[in-house]
This record gives C-alpha cells, sequence and structure tokens, in this order.
C-alpha cells in the first residue's frame, strides 16, 4: 500500500474527488507498470482482447480511448450517459471516462426487467447508452437515445479523439458524477446521484484515520452498477492495493475468486455472505481473509458467526505489537445509495456479542436518530423511523423532486427502516417499514424475526418472515389493519427437524418474548424470489406464501 507520505499528499489535495480519482493518481506519479485492477474476463477491451489485470498505465490508456470515443459521438460536460452491462469492470472503465469528459454515467443493473431497465435510462434523459450484447436490443428499441454502442463498438485509434483542451475535465465538488439506483424493491428503483464530493467522502475521511493492513488486496463482489462498488475501487487506487471487480455476487462465485485473487478484504451485500456461509467451505482456501465489509442490509449472525472463523488477522498484543490471530473482522454496515457509504459500522470478530440486531453507532461525520412520527427524536427503547444526517447523502432523486422530499421528516432523510437505540447510543435495526406486521399479538418485525430464528435453529439455512392480509386490509407500520405473520423455512436436508414447524418456531418466539406466527411452511430455495441486487422481494414472497399454504393444504 501507499506510503505515509503519499497519504499525506492525497489528504491535502483539495482538487481530488470521485470524478478524477485516476487523473490525480497520475498526477502523484504513479507508475504506469504497476498492476492495479483485476478483472473476471468479462470486459472486452478495445484491442479485442479479455485481460484478466490492467496496469496503470493500461488502465488509463483504457479510459482515453473510451473518453475520445465518446466525444467523437458528441458528449460533453453535464449529458447523461448509460450504462448497462453484466460487467463490472465494464462499469468502472466507463465510470471514468464519461466523467473525465464530465458528464454523468447512469448505471442500470443488468438483472432489471427489459421494460424496466429501458423506461429507467429514458427517465434520466441519456443522450445514448452503452450495453451488452445481449442487452442491445433492449436499449436500441427505445428509439430516444441518441446513440446505443456495445464495448466492440470501441476500438483502439477512438483514443485520437480525445479533446484538445478542457480534457480531463475539472470538476467542481458539486458536480454529479453518477447516477445509479435502489434496490427496486418496490418497483421502479429511484435514480440517485451522487457528487464530485459526496461519494468519496467517507473514503478520503478513513485514509486521514488508519486504514490497517487488511486493506492489502481487496475483491469487490458488490453488484457494479451500485455506487458501493465505485466508491470500493477508487479507495483501493488511491491506497495502492490490487482492485479484483467481480460480476457475480453468487456466494460459490465469490469463493472461487477468494481462492484465486486470494484478498485480504472482501466487499459486498449481506445476500453474498449469506450464501457464502452456508455453502461447504472445507472445498475452498479462504486463508487469505482477514475482513470483510458489508453494505446495504445488515447481515444476520449465523452467517457472520461462521465466516469469522475463517482466515486471519493482527491485533496488539499485551506487548503492544501485532500479533497474527485466527479468525478475521466482519465490519457490519447499514448504509443505501442514497446515503453513498454505510452510516453505521458494527465490528464482530470470533467471540463477537454484539448481534441481535445491532448496528452500532453512526459513522464520525454522520448524525443518526430515531424518529416519531412527527419528526421528534425518541427516548432510548422506543421504536421509530431511523433517520440520518451525512455529508455522504444524494443531494435527491434525479428528476424526482417529490420523492425526495416525501422521504425527509425533522431535518432527517429517513433511510425506511424501524429502528431504536440502547441507553449507550447503540442502534438496532429491526425491519424495513413496509415488511412490519400488525398482528392479534402484536408487531411482527420480519427481519428481528429472521434473525433471532437463524441465530436459534441451526437447521435453517434461511428463512423469509412475510404477511397474508384480506384484500384492501394494510397491516404494516404505516396501517392499522390486522393481518397473519408466516414464516417460510428452508432445510439443507430433506427431513422436517419437527413434526409440526409451527410449534418449533413459536418456542423460540415465546422464549424470546417475540409475537408467535400464524404458520410455519417449509419453502425450497427455487421459491426465493430476490431482486436485482439479491435482496429478497417480501412483496413477492407474500404471494408465494398463499402459494405455500394452498399447495400444504390440498387445494
Amino acid at each position: 500500500m501507499i506510503s505515509k507520505e503519499e497519504r499525506a499528499r492525497i489528504n491535502a489535495d483539495t482538487e481530488l474527488g470521485a470524478g478524477n480519482v485516476l487523473h490525480r493518481i497520475k498526477e502523484y506519479g504513479r507508475s504506469p507498470d504497476e498492476p492495479v485492477l483485476w478483472t473476471d474476463g468479462t470486459w472486452l477491451a478495445p484491442d479485442g482482447s479479455r485481460p484478466e489485470v490492467l496496469t496503470f498505465g493500461q488502465l488509463y490508456e483504457a479510459v482515453e480511448t473510451y473518453a475520445g470515443f465518446y466525444a467523437g459521438l458528441g458528449i460533453k460536460p453535464r449529458d447523461v450517459v448509460g450504462v448497462l452491462t453484466a460487467s463490472s469492470t465494464e462499469f468502472a472503465i466507463n465510470f471514468m471516462a464519461i466523467n473525465s469528459l464530465g458528464a454523468i454515467p447512469s448505471f442500470a443493473n443488468a438483472k432489471l426487467r427489459p421494460e424496466i431497465a429501458r423506461e429507467y435510462i429514458r427517465r434520466q434523459g441519456a443522450s445514448g447508452a452503452v450495453t451488452d450484447a445481449e442487452r442491445y436490443e433492449t436499449l436500441a428499441q427505445s428509439g430516444e437515445l441518441g446513440f446505443v454502442i456495445t464495448a466492440s463498438d470501441v476500438r483502439p485509434e477512438h483514443r485520437d479523439q480525445l479533446p484538445a483542451t478542457g480534457w480531463p475535465y475539472r470538476h467542481d465538488k458539486t458536480d454529479p458524477i453518477i447516477i445509479s439506483h435502489s434496490s427496486g424493491t418496490t418497483g421502479m428503483p429511484k435514480a440517485v446521484p451522487h457528487t464530485h464530493e459526496t461519494l468519496l467522502y467517507a473514503q478520503l475521511h478513513r485514509l486521514k484515520l488508519s486504514v490497517g493492513g487488511s486493506m492489502g488486496r481487496l475483491l469487490v463482489a458488490l453488484p457494479g452498477n451500485h455506487n458501493a462498488a465505485m466508491s470500493v475501487m477508487m479507495f483501493g487506487l488511491l491506497l495502492g492495493s490490487p482492485v479484483m471487480m467481480l460480476s457475480s455476487q453468487r456466494g460459490e462465485d465469490v469463493l472461487d475468486a477468494v481462492q484465486k485473487f486470494k484478498p485480504t478484504t472482501v466487499f459486498g451485500f449481506s445476500g453474498t455472505y449469506a450464501q457464502m456461509a452456508t455453502a461447504d467451505l472445507s472445498q475452498w482456501d479462504t486463508s487469505s481473509i482477514e475482513a470483510y465489509y458489508n453494505t446495504g442490509d445488515a447481515a444476520h449472525e449465523a452467517h457472520i458467526r461462521v465466516l469469522v472463523g475463517l482466515g486471519s488477522h493482527e491485533e496488539i498484543g499485551d506487548d503492544f505489537k501485532p500479533h497474527r490471530v485466527p479468525g478475521s473482522v466482519f465490519t457490519d454496515g447499514l448504509g443505501s445509495s442514497e446515503t453513498g457509504y454505510s452510516i453505521f459500522h458494527n465490528g464482530h470478530k470470533p467471540g463477537s456479542a454484539s448481534f441481535g440486531r445491532c448496528i452500532g453507532k453512526p459513522m464520525s461525520f454522520a448524525q443518526a436518530a430515531v424518529l416519531s412520527e412527527d419528526g421528534r427524536p425518541l427516548p432510548a427503547g422506543e421504536v421509530g423511523r431511523l433517520g440520518v444526517k451525512s455529508p455522504t447523502l444524494t443531494p435527491g432523486y434525479w428528476n424526482d423532486s417529490i420523492t425526495w422530499h416525501r422521504l425527509r421528516l425533522g431535518g432527517y432523510w429517513l433511510t425506511g427502516d424501524l429502528s431504536y437505540q440502547d441507553k449507550e447510543g447503540n442502534f438496532y435495526h429491526l425491519d424495513r417499514v413496509p415488511d412490519a406486521i400488525r398482528t392479534r399479538d402484536g408487531i411482527v418485525f420480519s427481519t428481528r424475526t429472521e434473525e433471532l430464528l437463524l441465530a436459534n435453529r441451526p437447521e435453517l439455512v434461511d428463512c423469509t418472515v412475510t404477511a397474508i392480509v384480506e384484500d384492501g386490509v394494510q397491516a404494516d407500520w404505516d396501517g392499522d389493519g390486522i393481518g397473519d405473520a408466516y414464516v417460510l423455512l428452508q432445510f439443507a436436508g430433506a427431513q422436517d427437524p419437527a413434526e409440526d414447524l409451527t410449534v418449533w418456531v413459536n418456542e423460540v418466539l415465546s422464549q424470546h418474548g417475540f409475537p408467535p406466527v400464524t404458520r410455519a411452511l417449509r419453502m425450497d430455495y427455487t421459491d426465493v424470489t430476490v431482486g436485482v441486487t439479491g435482496k429478497v422481494l417480501k412483496r413477492v414472497m407474500r404471494e408465494r406464501a398463499k402459494e405455500l399454504v394452498a399447495r400444504a393444504e390440498g387445494k
């Protein structure tokens, strides 16, 4: 990694931001022969190859070539260019190239349904779009984009089309440098811009502190279209740490990459970590792992406990010297596309006890509060809406200010989560607002209930708590109706662990003072429906629960 002197130079650089990291690194004198970015072979380079690793010089040349290509198409500052691809490396190259022109890349997840992807990019006012061969027709059919191209259209000679002056573009801290989108669990994803300042703010804040030796080799297993993937990649480039961009978030694919790339730190979402933790880990060499970073939704205790048993990390001993000890460190975060970074961090290692959906305290640069319905901060122990303030927060939703302002309360931005604080100031995540279930026996917080069952019933691979309500009844946190809570259980073996699964589940809930569920049903992994970022779609699982009930009753 970089030296203390290099770190000091970065910290003193007033021009550095998310839109010009590559160019500032060049100014710092980084060697063009230094390998910096590892790929998974999904990106087609301008010369027709699919490189596995790029040196700094090769990366810079690729960005120049793409920038020249877009300049030749007439792209200029503040134009929006859509990016829809399955390759994380392709997102990264386009992010840096489009920003170098002062234009704004608008990322879309390749797993979006074609009609949603097309409409989403149209709503951004994009001048044109880059995509892959599989999705070319999806965007070409719109008829509203000035151009639709693929990587095969970009050739080495396009580097000669770079603007003679004004390149790379000089960003102001308020300039938008990316539009990414929310998970889309409720329909059309929200378009979330970030600026030259907001997207890199937290990483530069960390750089002023101790980053630790675990940042030596970084595996980015986050979706390539997510702003967090770009943020981590930029952090790795600044640190001088080798970075691998992985296009798949599937647990076994990530473990394959761990064995091949030998990262010290893995970055991913909780769904990826759940799949890793429930795999047969004896099949992979995970000895290189020192740390994990989770963002998005908080991870489950049962999965964290498995993963921190892998690898090793350094701790300062009684002799004030570093010593390598068994097990890794799992930093569990709660964040979103809007916050630009995990606002909360809670660290776990072997023997940790701070679970129970504890997400810790907000980062030092951020503020958080549990809010009443009229925006008053609630005292410890009371459940309310989680609100945050942070310099990393998006300036609003692109072309949708009304939705943005509806999520403001008491000066805070509402994350959409339900939470409470303890007397020490730690925050606890209970559920998403639409996923809480009002029942005759009290409010069932679905995520908290899932956490408890996974921690206390080791036979479970995973589970989903969802509601069945009568038509026209709203029984979530915002509603005043009554519904029934159902839990759908996934087991590794073919045999059920108990004759009556509902009793088996409710025994645990009763022991911990939680409201019971109406019924517990076994499900297969094929019954689970997840969104483009791997989140379970509770709104879809409500219908799946009805299907499973009907199947169980022979209807």
